[in-house]
């Protein structure tokens, strides 16, 4: 359990995030993200002397990344401050806001910076020189699109382990299909009075087009309008599967940022102090190859255990459900109401652009425990490698 661990109320962003193959397809995701987090620096009236750290996330490698974090930095506007880069698929910002905390723990740093920053769009494809390969033909691999087919381990798509998940447990498309339709209901609710709910924490993205013309995307970008009777039309993506594309989450490009400090400066910096935040524990899993929805199960009854609750101590439950599978296996294991998690929003609908997701659930997480008066937050989710990690944070 995490003693020394706070964000400031109103100490974090996230983007919009856009389809992929959207407005954002054509921009270096870390320099946009830089570009953002600026813009918002100077909107909340800080300097980049706010932070002394940065963990910044990332899953597919973007052009002139090498340096990763203090690059970031610099484009930001620190030259002094130091950072790490971390690549952990699904759970980079889970890992991140973890070493953040402990950090914190320890007493290394006093102001860690999240930045999370991807683009799912116009992935790379890259070519390793192989000499001993027939004629030297190089080995070469789609950043994305391989990846997405099949991992590295034994070759299974994500989709897969997602029907291996319904295929075991029993679970049915009609099921499918009425979580996915329950998850997109729960979306419209953020979107109610202009979007109020997503104004609290979602901070526009402006992209330089040409020296005279800038587009700015203030909401969430290429999410379908869906109905009942077109969701249980569709078509399972796997034979014999389960879930069709509406029980499933979309590739997207995106960027997030949150500070963790001490609870003083979280105090002092924040847009209300009569609100903390804290965060209070860390819980992590890995399962059966091939079994990757049911990763965040194990993963939140240790971050549960650490944080001294139980799940029903629990006011706010926000998961990364790549899958239908995700949530039914949640839910069955855990004992939640389908209503009883996933308010105003989840990656299902609003998409993944890998690094910046949990970021995001974190902000809504946390500002629907603010409307509700406050109360424990947990953050789940898989990812790649069969793995989970999960979050608590405590609202008062």
């Amino acid at each position: 359990m995490y003693t020394k661990a706070f964000i400031p109320y109103g100490g974090y962003y996230s983007s919009p995030f856009a389809k992929w193959q959207g407005t954002l397809a054509n921009e270096n995701a870390l320099t946009l993200g830089a570009a953002t987090f600026k813009r918002w620096l100077a909107m909340k009236g800080w300097d980049a002397s706010v932070y002394d750290y940065t963990y910044q996330g990332q899953t597919v490698v973007q052009n002139r990344c090498f340096c990763g974090a203090p690059w970031i930095n610099s484009l930001i506007g620190s030259d002094t401050a130091p950072g790490v880069s971390i690549m952990q698929v699904c759970t980079t910002s889970t890992t991140s806001l973890n070493m953040a905390a402990m950090g914190l723990e320890m007493g290394l740093h006093q102001a860690p910076l999240c930045f999370m920053a991807d683009r799912m769009s116009n992935a790379p494809h890259l070519t390793w020189a192989n000499p001993k390969g027939p004629g030297g033909q190089p080995i070469h691999e789609d950043w994305v699109m391989d990846n997405f087919a099949g991992d590295p381990i034994r070759k299974v798509s994500a989709t897969m382990t997602a029907e291996n998940v319904a295929k075991r447990f029993g679970f049915t498309k009609e099921q499918a299909d009425e979580l996915a339709i329950c998850r997109f209901e729960q979306y419209q609710d953020a979107l109610k009075d202009d979007r109020a709910f997503q104004k609290r924490y979602m901070f526009p993205v402006e992209i330089q087009l040409s020296r005279k013309k800038t587009i700015t995307l203030e909401a969430d970008e290429g999410i379908p309008p869906t109905t009942v009777e077109a969701v249980k039309a569709m078509r399972p993506v796997m034979p014999d599967g389960i879930h069709s594309s509406a029980a499933q989450t979309h590739p997207a490009d995106g960027n997030a940022c949150m500070l963790v400090t001490t609870k003083d400066n979280a105090k002092r910096l924040s847009a209300d102090p009569s609100k903390t935040i804290q965060l209070l524990s860390y819980g992590f899993s890995r399962v059966e190859l091939d079994y990757m929805p049911m990763a965040p199960v194990p993963a939140s009854q240790m971050a549960l255990e650490r944080a001294g609750i139980t799940i029903k101590d629990v006011k706010v439950i926000k998961s990364h459900n790549p899958f239908a599978s995700n949530d039914l296996y949640f839910m069955q294991q855990m004992g939640i109401d389908m209503k009883g998690m996933n308010n105003y929003g989840c990656s299902m609908i609003w998409g993944h652009p890998q690094a910046p997701t949990v970021l995001r659930l974190a902000m809504e997480g946390i500002e629907e425990a603010v409307m509700k008066g406050g109360g424990y937050v947990l953050i789940t989710g898989c990812a790649g490698g069969d793995m989970g990690a999960s979050l608590v944070f405590k609202v008062s």
